[in-house]
């Protein structure tokens, strides 16, 4: 079925022109009706494309093309250099496609400012694929964006202008928060030989988180309690990871593939200084930023995993790192007052 898009014809009504209007160069621009160009699935996407004509000027017709991708890229670390030399080139897997978009026909624009609108509705056009969130990692990125041309002749470059907007997808089913409780002693740590216990300063850090399942529209909230140390404690912070997976075919065919996963830091907040008092409640609170995180995302071809990293410094040089895998998910609107804080 055609793209459900439609322009609406020109009339005083729907197109605008300030002719006088002094322009120093001509130029496009895309202006949404939303400000913060967030859109759902199923939403209708609407706004004016604004041309700025010098003199005004004859044209050939201005159109729109709106595309959705994942973007992939293999790291060198996990493949080698090689490797991820060819597979930097991986074809873009495209989600979302509106190509050939009349936004006007060949005419004349006038001098002056003008404004064309346009609106389409918000569905995957690519078969067997689904919209995903927006999302901009290291590894994978997941864009949309809206591109209009106009071309102006032989003798006259033509102009375009590109802007992106974001898609959010909520979660059709929450899954349940999940608390967690944690102890953290020397003897729970991994890596650590048992003959080197005896040189680690005893200590016990207890507590716990509110949600592994996290709505990304909330904060990651928890607790911890440091109820003994015997070497003072410096610095305790909390770092938010993704974990990226990229699936990476080494035959044309894609008989013969592995999974690249590549762990990064998205941010880190230090949530004391110093060496805190004993059995003293110290609260946990982050804020998930938006386009550097989504709900957490399973797809054959590659995944967006999100962890927790707590971190206790320790004054005679010893850090400790506790690791929390997390599963993001996006409610709808009417939900998110249900997801509150667990007590």
């Amino acid at each position: 079925c055609p793209p459900a898009l439609s322009t609406a014809p020109l009339s005083s009504d729907t197109m605008s022109s300030q002719g006088g209007t002094e322009v120093e160069h001509s130029s496009l621009e895309i202006l949404l009706k939303r400000v913060d160009r967030i859109y759902r699935p199923g939403e209708t996407v609407a706004g004016v494309v604004i041309v700025s004509a010098r003199g005004g000027w004859q044209h050939k017709g201005i159109t729109m093309r709106v595309t959705g991708s994942v973007k992939l890229t293999a790291s060198q670390r996990a493949v080698g250099l090689f490797e991820s030399t060819v597979q930097s080139q991986i074809k873009p897997k495209e989600i979302l496609k509106l190509e050939g978009i009349e936004v006007i026909p060949p005419g004349r624009v006038p001098d002056g400012h003008s404004e064309y609108p346009f609106e389409f509705v918000l569905r995957p056009t690519v078969k067997g694929e689904a919209l995903r969130e927006s999302y901009h990692g290291v590894y994978v990125n997941v864009t949309y964006t809206i591109a209009v041309e106009c071309k102006r002749g032989a003798f006259k470059a033509p102009l375009e202008r590109e802007l992106e907007f974001i898609v959010e997808v909520p979660t059709a089913t929450p899954p349940p928060s999940d608390p967690k409780h944690f102890a953290i002693t020397p003897e729970s740590l991994e890596n650590v030989r048992s003959a080197s216990l005896s040189s680690i300063p005893r200590f016990k850090v207890t507590g716990k988180l509110h949600r592994q399942s996290c709505p990304i529209t909330l904060p990651f909230t928890g607790e911890l309690v440091v109820e003994q140390a015997d070497a003072a404690v410096t610095s305790v912070e909390i770092q938010l990871v993704r974990a990226e997976t990229v699936r990476v075919a080494h035959d044309a065919g894609g008989g013969f593939a592995t999974n690249a996963r590549e762990a990064t830091e998205i941010q880190g907040i230090q949530i004391a200084d110093g060496d805190i008092c004993r059995n003293l409640v110290v609260p946990l609170y982050m804020i998930f930023p938006r386009l550097f995180t989504c709900p957490t995302q399973i797809d054959p071809d590659f995944k967006v995993e999100f962890e927790i990293n707590l971190v206790v410094v320790f004054g005679d040089g010893y850090m400790v790192t506790e690791n929390f895998p997390i599963k993001l998910h996006r409610c709808e609107p009417s939900s998110q007052t249900r997801a509150a804080t667990p007590r």
